[in-house]
């Protein structure tokens, strides 16, 4: 590990961190008060010193510096920590959350019971912690097995926090290679952005260079050229076409095609990445990661096996069954939908498309009740918790995630259906399929049995998946599959503003508006200046809507917003919305820049297998323990979960949220902010998707003129795939 005092004089501060003022966990900048050793008042020293604890002795390297705003504060270009020495600096040290099973009341009392010799009896005679209250040998083991593991962190996270790395990634760094994690840091540092959840390139790029690595080199331009790929992949694309690729990871690296064109080469030699020539929209080679390529060739090679092998006969006269379930349902179907119902009892993959209104649910409802009748095995799944729950009520029959429906396993990060053991079912539908990413709709197609059908049901016009490809589109594109496009509006639903609405904005029309027509489903509220947009939701939200249609402005009225910067995005929305729909009061926890309250509604970020919970979830905080920084939270499908300190970063306030994180969820009622602020987001798959979510109410807030932006603005963002062009069978082999 080189020298991190190295290099010019500087100066240097010693003494005792009394408290940290601040702390951002992805940039790991932190302002923390000191004790200097010699004695005085605590100063201000601020740098990139996440994970520093309470009560520590630190060794500062850096200078002296008079802030305009904040005075005379030392910056810290590097550090070093020091066992604390004082009784008081031993309690706050072990008091700080640094051992998960010790909090404050359990460090005041090992200080008491060992004085000085705390720190010392933890690390060499862990067997006398029982001799205090309430260590048991079940914690008494806990607290020995977390001051191992904190001791092995540290020379690791003072490391990479001193080259930008926060402290949560460090401790994901050493859970993920161990006692050896320098030496994989120091010999690969690129590693870190394949290997660890939240290590990017351009840290990894950092911890690179601070080791020496020349800028040139090939081991970087094959990192570099990963990740442009992988940034790619996070924008919906399958592939991106070479000439592309070759520009922007010049453009990221600073480097010329005579050292990116071998990099290439060199990872599709070691099949890092697939290559298929003039495949490319340009006529271009296109450049896949391996996984993506394999992910959207096995997909239509499945497709088309099913589409070509003929299903289990199934002795039904069609017409008499849909006699019998208008009976049943006493009601009269569009043939738009009879149409879809033939097809989905007869076709080996059906695609159902349409917007609100159109009859989707009772089109599947019909479906699966004509096959349940006739003995038939289906199985029912949606991509999102919120919407199985919704295909579950809908049909009568119990309906999983896609997730569960393959029997996901975290441990090894696999399905458990597929070829070899294939999901028992004569019929698979899966509902909301626009959110199908092209790796997940491979999972889904090669674990259908041998003559089983599968039907995709989703409304193509909204957002395509968060995940790369297009699935739904893509399929209707080839011709390949049966498609059935809904088009028909309901009687009973052209009652309702938000589906016309919804119509008139997917045709590029403006909406109607309802004026102050009391019994209205959907209000266009005016308003200029951000500000007044802002006062004026907050308003609609905490009062208005409580007031005049009875909802619970908490569990009832949800935000949407096209972005998550400035005044009207989700963060700033959140900050405002918490502090008039659950004020301070309650306990809170502090993670870096986020807090989180007793009572707050929020979301998780990510698929996390472990605690089974996924992308998009909501719920809210119903129990806080601040000692051991942990909290539950109470998820919309009744369940419980228990989030340690080091999940905490996966959860954030959901009283507003992007649309893109909407996808898949109803909500009583909808309010979305619309301004020219969001002039790169407004589009009219985005307002569409917006309207799409709201069950009962939609209001919207804002400028006339962003709304006509976003209605007129029919540029989706293209997407580079080949799945329509496989499934046509016109695809070129990959070298």
């Amino acid at each position: 590990m080189p020298d991190l005092f190295s290099g010019p004089a500087a100066s240097v501060l010693e003494g005792s961190l009394d408290r940290v003022v601040y702390a951002n966990e992805e940039s790991a900048w932190s302002v923390v008060k000191v004790a200097p050793s010699g004695g005085g008042e605590a100063v201000t020293a601020v740098g990139k010193l996440l994970g520093v604890q309470p009560g520590e002795n630190l060794r500062l390297e850096g200078e002296w510096e008079e802030d305009k705003k904040f005075g005379r504060q030392f910056r810290v270009a590097a550090y070093r920590t020091i066992t604390p020495a004082t009784l008081e600096g031993i309690e706050k040290y072990l008091g700080s959350g640094l051992i998960p099973s010790i909090g404050k009341v359990m460090a005041s009392r090992l200080v008491a019971a060992f004085g000085q010799e705390t720190l010392e009896v933890i690390e060499n005679e862990p067997e006398r912690l029982s001799e205090v209250q309430g260590i048991g040998k079940k914690r008494s083991s806990e607290i020995q097995r977390a001051w191992v593991d904190q001791r092995e962190i540290k020379e690791v996270m003072v490391f990479l926090q001193s080259h930008g790395v926060s402290t949560s990634h460090a401790i994901r760094i050493y859970k993920t290679y161990g006692p050896g994690a320098l030496g994989v840091v120091r010999n690969d540092p690129y590693r870190l952005a394949v290997d660890v959840r939240g290590i990017g390139f351009k840290s990894a790029d950092q911890v690179a260079s601070a080791l020496g690595l020349p800028h040139d080199s090939p081991q970087r331009a094959r990192a570099g050229l990963l990740h442009v790929l992988d940034e790619a992949s996070g924008e919906g694309h399958v592939y991106l076409p070479e000439e592309r690729l070759l520009t922007d990871a010049s453009a990221l690296l600073g480097l010329g095609e005579e050292i990116l064109r071998p990099a290439l080469d060199e990872l599709a030699a070691e099949a890092l990445v697939a290559v298929e020539p003039e495949a490319a929209e340009d006529g271009s080679p296109a450049v896949f990661l391996r996984a993506l390529h394999g992910a959207e060739t096995g997909l239509a090679e499945a497709l088309r096996r099913l589409v070509r092998r003929p299903g289990k006969p199934l002795e039904i006269d069609v017409e008499k069954a849909l006699a019998w379930f208008e009976g049943k349902e006493r009601l009269e179907l569009h043939e738009q939908q009879r149409e879809a119902i033939r097809r989905g009892i007869t076709s080996q993959v059906l695609v159902v498309t349409g917007g609100p209104g159109t009859g989707k649910t009772t089109l599947v409802r019909g479906i699966v009740r004509i096959l349940l009748a006739k003995k038939q095995r289906v199985s029912l799944a949606a991509p999102t918790g919120r919407a199985a729950k919704r295909l579950a009520e809908a049909t009568g029959k119990g309906a999983a995630t896609v997730h569960r429906l393959l029997e996901f396993d975290p441990q090894s990060r696999t399905f458990q259906r597929g070829p070899e053991r294939p999901l028992p079912a004569d019929v698979t539908i899966v509902d909301e399929a626009s959110m199908l990413d092209v790796s997940l709709a491979w999972s889904v197609a090669r674990a259908i049995p041998e003559g089983g059908r599968l039907v995709f049901v989703g409304d193509v016009d909204q957002l395509p998946s968060v995940g790369p490809g297009r699935v739904l589109a893509d399929l209707i594109d080839s011709k390949a599959v049966d498609v059935v496009r809904l088009t028909e509006i309901f009687r009973q639903a052209e009652k309702s503003r938000i589906v016309v609405n919804a119509h008139r904005v997917n045709r590029g029309e403006m909406p109607i508006e309802s004026g102050d027509e009391r019994d209205s489903d959907f209000f266009f509220i005016e308003r200029g200046e951000p500000e007044k947009v802002l006062e004026t939701l907050l308003t609609v939200v905490a009062e208005r809507i409580p007031g005049s249609f009875g909802l619970d402005p908490l569990t009832e009225v949800q935000v949407l917003t096209p972005m998550n910067r400035g005044l009207l995005g989700t963060e700033n929305l959140n900050r405002e919305l918490r502090e008039r729909l659950n004020p301070t009061g309650g306990a809170e926890l502090v993670r870096g820049d986020r807090l989180l309250r007793l009572g707050d509604k929020v979301m998780q970020l990510r698929n996390n297998y472990e605690l089974d919970v996924f992308n998009g979830d909501l719920g809210r905080v119903v129990a806080i323990d601040r000692e051991d920084r942990r909290l539950t939270v109470a998820l919309e499908d009744g369940r419980r979960v228990d989030y340690e300190s080091s999940d905490l970063d996966e959860l954030t306030p959901a009283f507003a949220c992007s649309i893109h994180k909407s996808q898949g969820s109803e909500y009583p009622a909808v309010v979305v902010p619309l301004h020219t602020q969001h002039y790169v987001m407004l589009e009219r798959n985005l307002l569409y998707t917006a309207l799409t979510r709201a069950k009962k109410l939609v209001v919207l807030v804002g400028e006339r003129r962003a709304l006509g932006v976003a209605v007129k603005n029919r540029k989706n963002r293209d997407r580079f795939t080949r799945l329509a062009s496989r499934l046509a069978d016109r695809s070129p082999g990959a070298r």
